[in-house]
This record gives structure tokens, sequence and C-alpha cells, in this order.
């Protein structure tokens, strides 16, 4: 495979500081969606569990990220690059995914109350219509991140122009807002936010769930108040509605004929025709981003689950002790989360120079592909010296029932600290080779970003 290795050599000179200074707004919209995505991450498996769902049924419940990716960013994508409205081609499918983004996550919030007065028991066990009212939120959750992240990278490559290396900033920025976002959200999901908001605490929603539902409403102000800044401050130019109709019938702007052209194909026509002319570039792009999301999100989805039930030994339905030990594991993998998403800021800073250390972006994400499945391993390890000390724990003091030791808790922490560099290099390099390589293909810059996801 041949990768274009000198668009992504470090540039020695500095960047328009117009240009740099819009790449900077737009990117922190990152910072918004991901405060949000980071609740999900570290909070919503664990809800999950307090509203009596098996893992099989939550597993089916993350698969609409997905599959709103499949589906969701590509319409977005293609609709945003013929898009004429006078208030630019993205900034409108970013504020109808704001509002989508409000109405989902406070559905998740309040979906033990809903549920409650819709005729939910207290008592344990599953609760039927409080699960329903969070899938329904949590698939608007996913589908607005889709409809807000597509428009957004498709207008950081807007403002780049022609420029590779002003692509790759504002990718690299983008990131790093993203562990702005993520810092913000794991830091939220480690405290108890909820004494500042006692209102959240009912009969319906104990202490955890308050506390889920203060981050989550901490979330909607922060996402509205970084698009808001966006959408005021960033203009953007109109696609003139003349040029698309030139361009759908073949007829020029005074409205004669001025060559013969079929009419514009359908756009599931336009995607088939654009997979089969793809490159074989861009289709190991696809296949190694894809690879490199199995082994992420597996361990995202479930990774303050494993802390509370693997490292810490508790249990959702157990007793009071066992209880208190999952959401000790809950918290400090939250914390853990923290460091990683730190790691992934600093990373994604220096990304270029460590570009240049390796000696270009193929050896780079190769080396952080390593990084990524050698991590992996260590979660097998850790969970076997927890479970082991726990089983030891019996001999000695007759009950299963402690706390892992410094060794095995610091050896998490590394583990979610490492875990940052592969991610940074996933956040980046595949966004900034798709918008090249789509800016030389000639295919929109809306469309480019989903088939990674």
């Amino acid at each position: 495979m041949v990768y274009q290795e000198t668009s992504f050599q470090p540039n020695p000179q500095l960047p328009d500081q117009t240009t740099l200074k819009k790449l900077i707004l737009v990117a922190t919209i990152a910072a918004g969606v991901q405060f949000g995505w980071a609740l999900q991450l570290s909070l919503l498996t664990p809800y999950t569990q307090l509203l009596g769902l098996s893992h099989k049924w939550v597993s089916f419940v993350w698969l609409c990220g997905p599959i709103s990716g499949l589906i969701v960013q590509p319409i977005v994508g293609h609709h945003s690059d013929r898009c004429t409205s006078r208030f630019g081609r993205r900034r409108p499918f970013i504020v109808a995914g704001t509002l989508l983004l409000s109405i989902g996550v406070l559905l998740i919030g309040f979906a033990a109350d809903i549920g409650r007065n819709l005729g939910d028991s207290l008592k344990p066990g599953i609760k039927h219509r409080a699960a329903t009212i969070f899938i329904l939120g949590f698939w608007l959750l996913d589908i607005s991140n889709n409809m807000i992240q597509s428009p957004c990278r498709a207008l950081l490559a807007d403002i780049s122009g022609d420029s590779d290396a002003m692509v790759t900033l504002g990718n690299a920025l983008f990131a790093f807002f993203m562990a702005v976002g993520n810092v913000l959200g794991y830091a939220s999901g480690a405290l108890d936010l909820h004494r500042f908001f006692p209102f959240t605490k009912t009969n319906a929603c104990d202490t955890n769930c308050a506390n889920i539902k203060t981050c989550f409403l901490l979330s909607v102000f922060f996402t509205t108040f970084t698009i808001s800044l966006v959408v005021w401050y960033i203009d953007e130019e109109r696609l003139d509605p003349a040029y698309m109709q030139y361009m759908q019938d073949g007829y020029n702007n005074a409205g004669e004929a001025a060559w013969a052209q079929p009419p514009q194909p359908s756009f599931f026509v336009q995607i088939a025709v654009a997979a089969r002319s793809t490159s074989r570039a861009m289709w190991v792009l696809y296949v190694v981003t894809a690879l490199n999301w199995i082994g992420f999100f597996p361990f995202l989805l479930y990774d303050t689950d494993w802390m509370g039930k693997e490292v810490f030994g508790g249990k959702i339905e157990g007793s009071a002790e066992e209880l208190g030990l999952y959401h000790q594991g809950v918290r400090l993998g939250s914390l853990g989360l923290m460091m990683y998403v730190l790691t992934m800021g600093v990373v994604s800073l220096f990304l270029e120079g460590l570009i240049g250390l390796l000696g270009g972006v193929k050896r780079l994400w190769s080396f952080t592909n390593f990084v990524l499945a050698v991590c992996m391993g260590f979660t097998v390890a850790i969970s076997y010296v927890a479970v082991s000390a726990r089983e030891a724990a019996v001999v000695e003091r007759g009950t299963p029932l402690v706390s892992p030791s410094l060794g095995v808790k610091l050896s998490c922490f590394a583990l979610f600290a490492i875990l940052g560099i592969p991610q940074a290099v996933t956040y980046c390099i595949p966004f900034a080779l798709a918008s090249i390589y789509s800016k030389d293909s000639g295919t929109g810059q809306g469309k480019h970003t989903i088939i990674l996801l």
C-alpha cells in the first residue's frame, strides 16, 4: 500500500493565523460532543445494570453506534455536501444534531423517573418502561453524535482549503479537544456532582442514578455552548443553488442547454460506484481502521464494568458490600479513563513530531496498533491477578470481599494511560488520510469519514 508520506511531514511554516483560529474554534465542538460520549462509555453500562438489563441485551443496545454510523453519517455527509441553505452547508446539520442530542440526553437522564411514573416497580429487577426510555434516548444520542461529528470534520476540511498540512492540523486539534471533553466527562463521572443538584435524587433514582442524571444535564449545557460559539462566529459560504441545479440537469445558469448529461445518479448508486472505484490504499485505510475499533470498542464499553466486577470483585445485585465494591471500581475506572484521555490529548498535540521521529505515518500507525494489541492482552493478566488475590483472601480471611492491591490498581491506571497513545493516532491519522484521498479523487468532504466508523 502507498501512503502520501510527504503530506504528513512536520511543516516548518507557521499556519495562517485566521485559519488556525477557525480550526481551533470548530474543533472545540469535539469537546462538547465527547463530554457526553465519555459519560456514555464510563457510566451507561453500569446504569443499564441498575435498570436490570443483562450484558447480552446491553451489547445489542450498543449496536446503535456502528449502525447509526453506517446509515446516518453517509446520508448526512451526502446532503451536507449539497446543502444550499443560506446558513451554510455544515451548520444546519450540526444544529439539528444538537437538538436531537439534547432530547436523547434528557431521556437517558430521566429514564428511571419516567419509567416510575409509567408504572415501573421500585423493587430490584428489570424496569421495562425505564429501559425502553433509556434505549430510545441512547439511540437518539448516538444518531445525534454522528450528525454532529461528520459535518464538523467536513467543516474542518472546508476551512483548510487545499492545504494537506492544515487538514492534518485540523484533525489533530479535533483529537485534542476530544481528549479535553473526555477528561471533563470522565472526571464528572468520578465525582459526586449530584450534591450540587439535590433535585436529581428521587425515589426512583438513587445516588448513583442521580449522579448520572446530573452529568448528562451538564453535557447538554456544555455541548450547546460550544456549538453556539461555532454557529455564531464561523461563517460559511453558501453553495449556489443555481450551480447545484446546473450540475443536476446539465443546464447552465441561464437555463440554456450546454451539454448533454444523463440524470445524476441517486445517493445509493453514488455510494456503490464510489466503492467500486475506491483505491487500494483507501480500502486498506477502511479495513485497518475497522480493526482498530474492533479492538477499542469492547474495552471502552465495558472497562468500568470490568473494573467493578473483575478487578474489584463487586456485584450489581449482591450485598451492600458487594455493591459498594462494584461502584468503587466504576469510579476508579472513570479516573483511569481520565488518565487515558490525558495521554491522548498530549500525544495529539505532538503527533506531527512523532510522525517525523518514527519515519512516517505508516510506521507510527503500525507501532500504535502493536501497542493496542499488547494492552488488550494485559487486561487478561490483570484480571487473573485480581481473581487470584480474592481466592487467597478466602483462605486467609474467610471472605473474597477485599479491595485489590495497590499494584493491581496502578497496573490498571498504567493500562488506561498507555491506551491513550494508539487512540490519539486512531482519532487523527485515518480521518486526515481520508480527507486527502477524498480531495484528490474529487469526492465530497462530507462523505469520507463515515465508513471509517
